[in-house]
């Protein structure tokens, strides 16, 4: 995982969530911290489709379906 430090990961998650954002670490269980991270959802919404603006992130590595590298 040392490759990827610094890098823009998204990592989709089981409820339908996709996170944007630099990869900062894991923790010892390897759940992902991003930073300067965004939230996008996959299920169309009625109003702002933009994405969310979330700072700092920890994902639970249990809902992790797939990441992918800038």
């Amino acid at each position: 995982l040392r490759p990827l430090l610094r890098r823009t990961l998204r990592v989709f998650t089981t409820d339908n969530r996709i996170f944007l954002g630099t990869f900062a670490g894991t923790d010892k269980p390897l759940n992902l911290v991003l930073v300067n991270a965004e939230e996008f959802r996959l299920v169309p919404m009625k109003d702002n489709q933009d994405g969310r603006y979330v700072g700092q992130v920890l994902i639970p590595w249990r809902l992790i379906t797939k990441i992918e590298a800038d």
